[in-house]
């Protein structure tokens, strides 16, 4: 039964020299290898309440000493997650970031993505650079597209997932009804770990079935029972009527539902589900204890030379993100770098394996979403980032001395595109900065016509324009706004042929386009029109997704 599986974390993290250490990010003095690594994403639908739950894990984790809220007002903490001006404004995530922090002995690397689904492919790289996902449904809607979506992904990289099923203080949908709809539409068995007691307004705490803890609503009070859901105590503590119900229900769900399996977990076959409330703070150390003591550690990572092992002794790492302006003050841009193997020391000359030169890290930083601190280390599994102005490209590989590439990182054809209208003919050297540095980023997508000099911009969703546009104008000082092209697919293409591309990219002028790294792109009015391409011209290949490997 599900009762017996204790996570002893004094047992399973044996690493662990105190209860309580440094949390902020410059804090090196106690790491000590890969092993005591816990990368990990949150991902969600939009609203789910992702962004809260990472404060939560912030503050349980001792790493901030009040968690925000995303729709807080005036001069009210908002989340720290989310630090840019237009997700301060809107309530929403844009870009992902990263939290690093410590308890207990394990360095936590937290990756907060967006959960709109315009900002979907910011969330695919970063899923790249982790080892466990946590997954948030909301109570009252259950598995919603978007959900759904980053869950296939975590799939085709056999990411582990522990559930956390928030919102439970409010009223929703019956938890054996949530439970089953994992089960059925995402194949996955679960096991339930922490269970609510009551619902909605009735809504009286959580009882963790492997601890025999109860958590108890509107206070920070929990109550142990050595004889479980058998223990006289339990009564006492509850309403009668809540007991009966409570009772039945977790015995229901212990008996009806899977143990909780470490391995299987690992394995990506089995999640564990918890029951909680991010707002309330209610189960949120469980989902932390969790990942504590049964996320893997550092996994090998994909090669053109085949997995690298994180036990490896040499230093290897790729970037998956790079970000622009987190500091406007100083037209700053940051590399995110994963650690896949050895152990980094600040100073040290990696090999940046795309442009074969070294490269100095003199100034590395540990994220705390907005803020940084230098640090003197990383091991794999950590996430750094490194200065630079344009040195480190999405997919760079850096090594310590030796030549491969990390592989695995996507990127996807874009679903709307438009032309970009500057208003301020005078600004086109920002507009030209603006562009390139959050094409880099990963935000857009820019292609540049064969004839003429239009830009052509090509997002997932709209809500990227408006991001687009208020970043442009917000950091780089350019009006821009967005007119309608006669395009609505574009694909990659290639040929073995040199000389058959180059013939139809001649054919087809009006419809080729340059991305930023000169790869010819054919944009066409739809479907129909695409296949009727394809149909002509067998020798071309014509490509809705691209690996991006530094060349």
């Amino acid at each position: 039964m599900a009762q017996q599986h204790h996570f002893d974390l004094e047992k399973s993290l044996v690493s662990a020299t105190a209860d309580t250490l440094p949390t902020r990010a410059n804090a090196s003095a106690t790491r000590s290898d890969h092993t005591t690594r816990r990368t990990f994403a949150i991902i969600s639908h939009p609203d789910a309440g992702k962004t809260t739950l990472t404060e939560k894990l912030l503050l349980a984790g001792g790493a901030i000493e009040m968690a925000g809220a995303v729709r807080s007002k005036g001069n009210g903490r908002r989340a720290k997650s989310d630090w840019m001006d237009i997700e301060k404004n809107r309530g929403i995530s844009v870009t992902s970031s990263v939290m690093t922090f410590e308890k207990h002995g394990i360095t936590f690397n937290l990756l907060d993505t967006p959960g709109h689904s315009d900002f979907s492919e910011d969330t695919y790289r970063t899923l790249t650079a982790v080892d466990s996902a946590i997954m948030v449904i909301d109570a009252a809607k259950g598995i919603e597209a978007q959900t759904r979506k980053l869950f296939e992904i975590c799939r085709l990289r056999d990411i582990p997932i522990v559930t956390f099923i928030n919102k439970i203080d409010r009223e929703g949908l019956d938890p054996f009804e949530l439970l089953d709809e994992i089960e059925e539409q995402l194949a996955l068995t679960v096991a339930p770990v922490v269970w609510p007691v009551g619902q909605g307004g009735l809504f009286k705490g959580c009882y963790d079935l492997a601890a025999n803890d109860f958590l108890v609503a509107g206070s920070d009070k929990t109550v142990h029972f050595e004889g479980g859901l058998d223990d006289p105590g339990l009564a006492k503590v509850m309403h009668p009527d809540t007991y009966a119900g409570f009772r039945d229900a977790a015995e229901l769900a212990a008996e009806g539902y899977a143990d909780f399996d470490p391995v299987a977990y690992r394995q990506g076959h089995l999640t564990p589900v918890v029951f909680g409330s991010a707002l309330q703070n209610f189960a949120v150390d469980r989902l932390m204890d969790l990942i504590a003591a049964h996320a893997p550690a550092p996994r090998p990572q994909p090669s053109d030379k085949g997995p690298i092992a994180p036990e490896g002794d040499k230093v290897s790492g790729f970037v998956f993100k790079v970000q622009a302006n987190m500091d406007p003050k100083h037209r700053d841009r940051v590399a995110f770098v994963r650690f896949c193997s050895g152990h980094f020391k600040r100073g040290m000359k990696l090999d940046h394996v795309r442009s074969a030169k070294q490269l100095a890290v003199s100034n590395p930083i540990y994220f705390f979403a907005q803020e940084r601190a230098l640090t003197e280390e990383a091991f794999a599994g950590d996430v750094i980032g490194i200065p630079n102005h344009g040195t480190l490209r999405v997919g760079d590989t850096l090594t310590e001395g030796e030549s491969f590439r990390f592989t695995g990182l996507p990127a996807f054809a874009p679903e709307v595109l438009r032309r970009v209208r500057l208003e301020d003919s005078m600004k086109l050297k920002q507009l030209r900065r603006g562009l390139e540095d959050l094409a880099e980023e990963g935000l857009v997508q820019v292609f540049r016509s064969s004839i003429g000099s239009d830009w052509i911009v090509g997002v997932v969703g709209p809500l990227q324009l408006d991001v687009l546009a208020s970043r442009i104008a917000g950091e780089y000082k350019a009006d821009v706004s967005f007119e309608p092209v006669p395009f609505n697919v574009a694909r990659w293409i290639r040929c073995e042929n040199e000389a058959t591309l180059q013939a139809f990219v001649k054919d087809n002028v009006t419809h080729v386009a340059r991305d930023r790294d000169e790869r010819p792109v054919y944009l066409c009015r739809d479907e129909w029109d695409l296949r009727y391409i394809q149909d002509r011209n067998k020798d071309i290949v014509f490509d809705s997704t691209r690996e991006i490997v530094g060349q």
